[in-house]
């Protein structure tokens, strides 16, 4: 499917803010990023301002974040009776990883630049931090070993899924896994730390 000029303006403006900072970037840059005669205000035929095509990035990212959270939670709920507990949370992990993974150049951005713009913040806010929050608990909540335990899952969500932002937050900073750690060591440390945030889960009938 072919990108549209809209999509690739968005597409190279973000990928220019998070590798030089909103203020740094000017319109001709973007315009030549996205294929478009630089300074013939080509941008403007499709956003106002260098402002609006900030806000149009974040606000898409936050929209299809609800879409991508959807789809998981109903492919990793889907496996409840062909996969055992451990595996299913190694699938949540990863899930949360890559999601994060994904959002690396938004989270640049996000540390370097948004600070002066408190109503991006929250769309970050509410249309990406907190929703991966809230799937987590969601996810626990729905599953048949917990259907019907009580527990803080908001608390616990806030120690796992903090645990995968900070992974790779680190990674992105410092350019290398907190530890040294592996992904692959991380999965399995964060799976045992779940079960062990959690009460020995009743048998499944």
């Amino acid at each position: 499917m072919a990108t549209s000029t809209r999509e690739r303006i968005i597409d190279e403006s973000l990928r220019l803010f998070a590798e030089r900072g909103y203020a740094a970037t000017s319109v001709a840059e973007i315009e030549a990023a996205a294929g478009l005669s630089p300074g013939a205000g080509g941008l403007y035929r499709h956003f106002k301002s260098k402002y609006e095509v900030l806000a149009a990035a974040i606000n898409e990212h936050a929209a299809r974040t609800a879409g991508q959270i959807a789809e998981s939670l109903a492919e990793l709920n889907g496996m409840e009776s062909s996969a055992g507990l451990e595996d299913r949370l190694s699938l949540l992990c990863r899930a949360g990883l890559a999601k994060v993974r994904e959002e690396s150049e938004l989270t640049r951005v996000f540390f370097r630049d948004l600070s002066q713009f408190p109503e991006l913040v929250a769309v970050v806010r509410q249309g990406l931090l907190q929703p991966m929050f809230e799937a987590i608990v969601t996810w626990f909540e729905t599953q048949p070993e917990y259907r019907d335990v009580k527990l803080d899952w908001a608390g616990i969500a806030a120690v796992l899924g903090g645990s995968v932002v900070q992974y790779r937050l680190f990674q992105e900073t410092v350019g290398e896994t907190p530890g040294h750690a592996e992904k692959d060591q991380f999965v399995t440390a964060w799976v045992r730390l779940a079960t062990g945030l959690t009460p020995t889960p009743a048998p499944v009938t």
